[in-house]
Parts: structure tokens; C-alpha cells; sequence
């Protein structure tokens, strides 16, 4: 479809968050500042990777596969892209895992964001992905999550969402936890934040 818009799994994760980050990515882009979980995350998963590469599969219930590290794919059927941190691939499975700097424990927005990445790795893989993991950094705990035909069939409807908001250049109802404000890199841009 040439008029679609492409989406990358960020942006199901962040619509889940906070719909107008992804207004602001798409429809009005402008100059922002990365927050402190962003900067420190990416040091920490840097930390995690290498650190990955010499443990064995038990954390993750699992007694054997291989790990594939910053996965790019890239889907023309949905319109969908993005960069999974890993890839296990096992007997048992394919499983995404997202590496998190959070010290909460994962929200809605991860799970959907895992479902995305599922999409990419069925399409990529030829497989069928029924579990992933949300890696916590700072706890060092493995959050797991059921992927299920479900949530992908959400998964696809809210791409659609987020392309009719694109192209009606509609900016969505700010969020009801102004908590998430805080720290947003948008806070100066969005004109309900207290």
C-alpha cells in the first residue's frame, strides 16, 4: 500500500503510553530533549547484552537456545519496523525480549509493544510466538507475558488507530494520569500538562 503510513513497534508502545507522543513524532515534529530513563537505559542495555551472552537460559524458564542481539525487521504486509533488543530461539519457541529501565513493573504499553515485535518475528521467522519477556534492568527480573492471537488482532486495529490519526493530523485527549507528564520529552509542547 503506497499511501500507508509505516509504523515502528515504538510507536504501538507509546500510543499505549501516551497517544500524543505519537502525534508529536508524526504530525509535529519538534526539538526534544531525551529524559534520564532514555539516556541510562541505553547504557544499561549495553551493560545487559554483554552480560546476556554468558548466561544460560534458566531465568527464562528455558533449557536451551540461541540469542540474537538488536534485531532489525521490518514488515511490508502490516507496515511495521522496529529494533528488538533479543531474540531467543529455542526448542520451546521464538521469544522476544525487551530490555526495560524502569523500576515499575511492566505496563500495558510493554505488552503491546512485545505483540508488535511478535507480528515481526512470525512474518521474519515463519513461526508462531506465544510468550515474551519484559527484561527489568534494575531489578534484574524477567517479567513474561502471553502473546496471544487476541492481543495481535488489537495489535493490527490500533495500527490502523494510529494511521486515521496521522492522516487527520488529529491531535488525541491528553492522558488521565498526569504522572506520566513528568518526565515526558514533550511536557513543553503539550498544552494540558499542569
Amino acid at each position: 500500500m503506497k499511501n500507508r503510513v509505516d509504523l515502528t513497534v515504538n510507536d504501538i508502545k507509546q500510543y499505549y503510553y501516551c497517544p500524543r507522543i505519537v502525534y508529536f513524532n508524526h504530525i509535529m515534529p519538534v526539538d526534544k530533549k531525551p529524559t534520564y530513563k532514555m539516556e541510562h537505559g541505553q547504557v544499561m542495555e549495553d551493560e545487559i547484552i554483554r552480560l546476556e551472552t554468558r548466561r544460560k537460559f534458566k531465568k527464562y524458564n528455558l533449557d536451551e537456545g540461541e540469542r540474537l542481539f538488536c534485531l532489525w525487521m521490518a514488515s511490508e504486509k502490516i507496515g511495521l519496523s522496529g529494533k528488538l533488543d533479543m531474540l531467543i530461539m529455542s526448542s520451546h519457541g521464538y521469544f522476544p525480549v525487551d530490555f526495560k529501565y524502569s523500576t515499575g513493573p511492566p505496563q500495558k504499553n510493554h505488552h503491546y509493544q512485545l505483540g508488535g515485535y511478535a507480528l515481526l518475528v512470525e512474518e521474519k521467522f515463519g513461526v508462531e510466538v506465544n510468550q515474551g519477556f519484559v527484561y527489568l534492568i534494575p531489578q534484574k527480573d524477567i517479567a513474561v507475558f502471553s502473546l496471544t492471537e487476541t492481543l495481535k488482532s488489537d495489535i493490527l486495529s490500533t495500527l490502523d488507530e494510529i494511521r486515521t490519526m496521522i492522516k487527520k493530523e488529529q491531535m488525541p485527549q491528553a492522558v488521565r494520569l498526569k504522572n506520566k507528564c513528568r518526565d515526558c520529552e514533550f511536557r513543553n509542547y503539550c498544552g494540558d500538562v499542569l
